[in-house]
């Protein structure tokens, strides 16, 4: 009997061409790599911004058993109605607590149970409440019924990622930090057994800045015209990590990460 089990984190996923990379080669992923769970941002999936129920239904149905999000969350505002509807899309645990939707969500497959928790930044992003505290909450409440916990931590600051890590660090399975898009080279187990990287990747065009279309985004630097941002469509890749947990304990045995251009 296996002591372990596989989860795949896919980073930022945007526009059409990040959801043209999962179609492609999610199930392939899991096939090779003996996946159990697949857990995706998707906070850019519709169009650059935002996620709407038609993005997020086909998402699903790619083989996605959760989608977290982020700041964008509420940039399509059918989110707002969609979001209390379906349970395996979860918005940051500390948007205000009259915010529709849920922080937390677990799973279950084959016996196993997985949670996973959404969390968002503070530093460079907005007034939330405090990622520290919010989730703390949720842990030291017993509401969280299983050791396998993975943590979606959205946000901009490599500081405060790495600090809620080592604030987590024993206590969950794995941080993950997203938002920027770039996928880092940090990649480590903490010596209590919590899996870290400060920032999983983007899932979306390799030929443009972060998603969007470069002369857009250049526009904006060279002439300071607020142009609108386009996302580009060219050469989709995916970028993700594999986390293997131990089933008694909770603790990540082996983190791995992947950025590979899509042929299709």
């Amino acid at each position: 009997m296996q002591n372990s089990f596989k989860v795949a984190f896919i980073g930022d996923i945007v526009g059409r061409a990040g959801r043209t990379a999962v179609k492609v080669r999610l199930r392939e992923l899991i096939r090779d790599k003996n996946i159990l769970f697949v857990i995706a941002n998707a906070e850019n999936s519709a169009s650059g911004f935002g996620i709407t129920k038609k993005v997020a239904d086909e998402l699903l149905s790619s083989s996605i058993d959760v989608i977290t999000l982020g700041n964008h969350t509420w940039d399509k505002k059918e989110a707002e109605t969609f979001l209390d509807e379906e349970p395996r899309i979860i918005r940051p645990l500390n948007f205000s607590p009259l915010a529709p939707g849920r922080g937390m969500v677990t799973i279950e497959k084959n016996g196993i149970a997985l949670t996973v928790i959404n969390l968002i930044g503070r530093v460079f992003m907005d007034n939330y409440e405090s990622p520290f505290f919010s989730v703390e909450k949720v842990l030291t409440d017993s509401l969280v019924k299983t050791k396998n916990i993975i943590v979606d931590f959205h946000a901009e600051a490599t500081s405060e990622k790495k600090a809620l890590a080592y604030f987590l660090n024993g206590k969950v399975s794995a941080v993950l930090g997203t938002h920027t898009h770039v996928q880092t080279a940090d990649e480590c187990i903490l010596d209590k057994g919590t899996a870290f990287i400060t920032d999983v990747g983007m899932t979306g065009s390799k030929n443009s800045i972060i998603g969007n279309r470069i002369e857009d985004v250049m526009d904006r630097f060279l002439r300071g015209i607020p142009r609108k941002l386009e996302v580009a469509t060219e050469e989709p890749l995916i970028s993700y990590v594999i986390i293997e947990i131990d089933k008694l304990t909770g603790k990540a045995l082996k983190i791995e990460r992947f950025n590979e251009k899509i042929e299709c």
